[in-house]
C-alpha cells in the first residue's frame, strides 16, 4: 500500500512537471516584450539591402511600440551584420538563437545564409519568416517554420527566359550566375525552362559575389554569341556585368535578371549605362515621383528617422514587419510558437502596401503569393513595362 502511494505521488509530480512544462511560454517571450531577431548584410557587397530592411523593420516596430505595443508588450529586434558572408551568418545566428533567445526570425538576408543556419533554427524551434531571399528553399519542402512572401527567383527566371524567346524571337540563351546557392537556383530554371521549351543551354559563366570585375565572363559569353543573359546576380555583379558587356560595345545582348538584381542603385548608374537592363520583380521602389498621398506620407516618416530616402530593401523590411505585427495580433495573449504559426496561417488578402500582390496563407501553404512583373531601366530608373502577371 505504501509503495502504490509513492507511486501515484510519483505519477502525479511527473504529470504536474510536464504541464508546467507545456505551459512555458516561448524563449523570446515575456510579459513586457517580444525579442525578434535578423542576420543580414549591413556593411558587405548586399548592405544596399540588408542595411535598408533593417531600418524598414525597425520603422515600423517604432510605430507599434508608440502605439503601447502588441498585447502589453512591446518588439525589440536585434540584426547582426554578416556581410553575406555563411560563416559570419551561422555565428550571427548562433547568437541570436542561444544568447539573445529570439522568438522568431525575420527578414534575414541571403540565400546561402538561410540555407546554413536553418537547421539549427529548427532545433530551437523558431520560425524563419520572410527572408530576403526568393529561393525556393526558403519555403521548399514544405516546413512548418518556413514563410516566403514574394515569388521565387526560379519562377521569374523561367518567366524571363520564356518572354525573350515568344517576344523577342531570342535563341541563344545563356546564364551568368553566382557561385553559390542563390545562383545555382537560376541555372537550374534556365535549364528547366529551355529544356520545356526543347533547347539547350548555349553557354554560362559564373562569379563570386565579392568579384570586382567580370571581363572573363562577359568576353566568354560574348564571345560565345549569346542573345540573351539571363542573370544570377545581386546588385554590384549585375552593375560590373552589364556595363562591362557596354563598355565593350556588346549592345545587341538581352539581359534579364529577377528581384535580387532589381535594385534603385543599378538603375541609377551614371549617364544611363544601364538602360535597357530587364528584370522581374514583385513591386516597383516607393519613389516620390509617382507615389500615392500614403506612400508619400510613409516616405516623409522615413527620411524624418533616418535622414535618408528609402529604397526597395526598406519597403521590403516595413511590410515584412507589419505582416508579423497582425499575425501576433491574432496569435493574442498567450503566445507561443504553435499559436503564431496558427494566426499567420490564417492570414488572407494581404494586401502590400507597396503593390498590387495580396498575400494568403494556409496550413498547406506558406509562400503568400507568386506574382512577377517586368520592369526595364529607362532614364535611370526601372519601367514597369506593363500590368501583366508573368508567369512560365
Amino acid at each position: 500500500m505504501h509503495k502504490l502511494f509513492i507511486a501515484i505521488l510519483f505519477s502525479l509530480f511527473i504529470t504536474l512537471s510536464f504541464i508546467r512544462c507545456s505551459d512555458q511560454r516561448a524563449q523570446g517571450v515575456t510579459d513586457s516584450e517580444i525579442i525578434l531577431g535578423m542576420h543580414t548584410d549591413i556593411s558587405g557587397p548586399v548592405s544596399s539591402f540588408g542595411k535598408y530592411s533593417v531600418e524598414g523593420v525597425k520603422m515600423r516596430i517604432n510605430e507599434i511600440n508608440t502605439e503601447g505595443g502588441i498585447h502589453g508588450r512591446k518588439l525589440k529586434i536585434i540584426a547582426e551584420d554578416h556581410q553575406y558572408q555563411v560563416p559570419r551568418a551561422v555565428q550571427a545566428a548562433n547568437k541570436l538563437l542561444n544568447k539573445d533567445k529570439i522568438f522568431l526570425m525575420i527578414a534575414s538576408l541571403g540565400t546561402p545564409m538561410n540555407n546554413a543556419v536553418f537547421q539549427t533554427q529548427e532545433s530551437k524551434n523558431v520560425p524563419n519568416l520572410f527572408p530576403l531571399s526568393a529561393a525556393r528553399s526558403m519555403t521548399e519542402p514544405f516546413h512548418r517554420l518556413k514563410f516566403g512572401a514574394l515569388s521565387t527567383y526560379y519562377d521569374q527566371s523561367r518567366a524571363g527566359i520564356k518572354w525573350a524567346v515568344e517576344k523577342k524571337g531570342l535563341e541563344k540563351v545563356c546564364v551568368l550566375y553566382e557561385d553559390n546557392d542563390f545562383g545555382q537556383e537560376i541555372h537550374d530554371a534556365a535549364i528547366d525552362q529551355l529544356t520545356a521549351m526543347n533547347m539547350q543551354l548555349h553557354e554560362k559563366a559564373t562569379n563570386k559575389p565579392t568579384d570586382t570585375d567580370l571581363t572573363a565572363q562577359i568576353t566568354k559569353l560574348k564571345n560565345a554569341k549569346c542573345e540573351v543573359i539571363a542573370m544570377g546576380t545581386i546588385v554590384k555583379d549585375t552593375i560590373l556585368a552589364y556595363t562591362k558587356a557596354r563598355q565593350i560595345g556588346w549592345d545587341d545582348v538581352l539581359f534579364v535578371g529577377q528581384v535580387a538584381s532589381f535594385h534603385p542603385v543599378i538603375a541609377a548608374q551614371p549617364n544611363g549605362v544601364t538602360d535597357g537592363f530587364y528584370t522581374l520583380a514583385q513591386f516597383d521602389t516607393p519613389d516620390r515621383d509617382n507615389c500615392s498621398p500614403e506612400i508619400c506620407n510613409w516616405i516623409d516618416r522615413y527620411e524624418a528617422e533616418y535622414g535618408n530616402s528609402p529604397n526597395i530593401g526598406s519597403a521590403y523590411g516595413y511590410m515584412y514587419m507589419d505582416l508579423t505585427a497582425r499575425a501576433l495580433e491574432i496569435a493574442g495573449k498567450k503566445l507561443t510558437v504553435d499559436s503564431f504559426i496558427t494566426a499567420l496561417e490564417s492570414i488572407k488578402d494581404y494586401k502590400i502596401p507597396f503593390g498590387k500582390s495580396v498575400l494568403s496563407f494556409s496550413s498547406t501553404k506558406h509562400l503568400g503569393s507568386n506574382d512577377s512583373y517586368l520592369f526595364e531601366v529607362k532614364d535611370g530608373k526601372f519601367v514597369q513595362i506593363d500590368d501583366r502577371n508573368y508567369t512560365y
